[in-house]
């Protein structure tokens, strides 16, 4: 959830009737390269401290990330942040969501400790918050934690952190989602794989019930979670069926170099060795 609707006409996302409109549009419909011209296009055309430049800026960022090109999402997102700071405040609730954000392309280029880092101080700031979009940012920011404390092998880490938060954040939309999928990753990664099958079907349960706008930034997500479960259980056939069917899903919406993308080409690597029965 890269964007929430803001409930006052100068928050981030009061992007209705607003130069961002068709930027925003590009990315929910997941045409992500258009996305980013659009939104730079604006951000460009704006004065340097505008509300709209700086939401064109986030755009752009995430745009970016979702083709792979994670060290320039970064960049976007570092010439954002102090736009953010200085249009909305470094405590407001859409400064700490593209934290959260800005974070995530930490760990995509393998830079885990620190969105660990960063994700946990987005939380701990965001406890001082309110409003209703608070609990959709604690959710993200634990996400993030949640991916980066797995990446790093801290499994059992990761399952106390993702299970509170599941417990805070009971609905069926997509930070329920990617919160199920990193409960499944977590479950796998301790060999636990009857329970991670079980968490990612319950996961697609979710995924299938989302509107499509939401569902296109976590294309073969669900698919990598179950084929990497199936594949625990020793049920090749399954798993190299739905880690293909997550790469070909991921190379089509994201391109060859986006973290998922080359996750799910590693696993059906290992499931194609000359090791596999």
């Amino acid at each position: 959830m890269k964007f929430f609707r803001s409930r006052r006409r100068t928050d981030a996302d009061s992007t209705t009737g607003t130069p961002v409109d068709q930027a925003k549009a590009l990315y929910e419909a997941g045409r992500y390269a258009e996305a980013e011209a659009a939104a730079l296009a604006v951000a460009r055309s704006r004065p340097r401290d505008d509300q709209y430049a700086a939401v064109a800026l986030n755009i752009a960022a995430v745009a970016a990330g979702a083709q792979g090109r994670h060290t320039e999402a970064l960049a976007i997102f570092d010439t954002a942040l102090p736009v953010f700071g200085r249009v909305f405040g470094v405590g407001h609730w859409v400064t700490l969501k593209l934290r959260s954000d800005r974070a995530q392309q930490l760990t995509s280029l393998g830079r885990h400790a620190e969105c660990e880092a960063e994700c946990a101080a987005v939380v701990a700031a965001a406890q001082h918050e309110t409003g209703p979009d608070i609990p959709l940012l604690v959710a993200a920011a634990r996400n993030g934690l949640v991916f980066a404390l797995n990446a790093q092998g801290r499994h059992q880490e990761a399952e106390t952190v993702v299970r509170e938060a599941l417990a805070a954040h009971r609905a069926h939309d997509r930070a329920g989602l990617v919160l199920r999928l990193g409960l499944a990753r977590s479950l796998s990664g301790q060999a636990r794989h009857e329970e991670a099958l079980a968490e990612a079907h319950g996961a697609g349960e979710v995924y299938r019930a989302l509107p499509d706008r939401l569902r296109h930034p976590d294309a073969g997500a669900v698919e990598l979670a179950l084929a990497t479960a199936l594949s625990g259980l020793g049920r090749t056939p399954e798993a190299r069926l739905r880690a293909a069917a997550a790469h070909d899903a991921c190379l089509a919406s994201f391109g060859p170099d986006h973290r998922r993308t080359v996750e799910a080409r590693t696993l059906l690597d290992r499931i194609d060795g000359p090791d596999t029965a």
